[in-house]
C-alpha cells in the first residue's frame, strides 16, 4: 500500500497537529517553527539529480551546484546521459556524482510507476542504482512522491535536532533513530519536517533545501 500522501500544506498541518498532540517535544518546536513547509516537488528524474546533487554538501554548495546544472542545460535526463566527465566536473559535480547522475540518466526508471508502489519498494528500486543510498531515496519518496510515513534517520541535521529536541546525550544512530521515529507513524515525513525546521531555528541553519 502506498499510504498517505502529502499533497498540500493541509495535509502537512494536520500531520502536525497529531505529532504535537502525541508527543510534547514536537508541540514545543512548533511553537518555534511556526507553520511547516510543504515542500513538494515534481517526481521524476529531475527531482533524484537534485537529490543527489544536495548529497553531503550545505544547502548554499547545492543551490550553487544545481543553478550551474541548469545553466548549462545539464538537468535534462537525455543531455546528462550523454555528458562527458569533464563537462559536469566544470559544472560542479564531483567524480563520484558525475557518475551517479549520468548512471541515473541511463537506468531507464519508469518514474510514473513508482508512484503506486510500496515505500519499501520505491526504496528498493532507487538504492539499487549507484551512488543512490537510504537517504537520497528517502527524500525522493518523501518530497517528490509526497509520502507521508517516510523517514530519514541518516541525515545529520535530522539527528542533532532530536538530540536537541529531546534532550539526548548524542545525535542517535541512524538504527535507534530508525526505531524512534516508529512512535511518529503515520506522520514520520511530518515529523522530518519538523525537526529540520526546528534545526534551522536552533542553530540558524538550513538542514535541506
Amino acid at each position: 500500500m502506498v499510504g498517505r500522501l502529502i499533497e498540500t500544506p493541509d495535509c502537512v498541518a494536520e500531520g502536525a497537529a497529531w505529532l504535537g498532540l502525541h508527543h510534547p517535544p514536537f508541540a514545543r518546536a512548533l511553537l518555534l517553527t511556526g507553520p511547516l513547509p510543504l515542500r513538494r516537488q515534481a517526481d521524476g528524474f529531475t527531482a533524484l539529480l537534485d537529490a543527489i546533487v544536495g548529497q553531503q554538501v550545505s544547502v548554499a554548495s547545492a543551490q550553487a551546484i544545481w543553478a550551474r546544472l541548469a545553466a548549462a542545460g545539464l538537468t535534462d535526463q537525455a543531455t546528462l546521459a550523454a555528458a562527458k566527465d569533464d563537462t559536469l566536473r566544470a559544472a560542479g559535480l564531483s567524480r563520484q556524482k558525475a557518475r551517479y547522475g549520468r548512471a541515473l540518466a541511463q537506468a531507464g526508471i519508469d518514474f510514473p510507476a513508482l508512484r503506486t508502489r510500496p515505500n519499501a519498494e520505491v526504496i528498493a528500486t532507487l538504492t539499487a542504482l549507484p551512488g543512490i543510498g537510504n537517504w537520497t531515496a528517502e527524500i525522493y519518496a518523501m518530497f517528490a512522491l509526497g509520502r507521508a510515513d517516510v523517514f530519514a534517520p541518516g541525515d545529520l541535521a535530522l539527528q542533532e535536532a532530536a538530540r536537541l529536541l529531546f534532550d539526548l546525550p548524542t545525535r542517535p544512530s541512524e538504527r535507534a533513530f530508525r526505531t524512534m521515529a516508529e512512535a511518529w507513524s503515520p506522520w514520520r515525513a511530518v515529523a522530518a519536517r519538523a525537526l529540520w525546521a526546528y534545526y534551522r531555528v536552533a542553530k540558524t541553519r538550513e538542514g535541506i533545501r
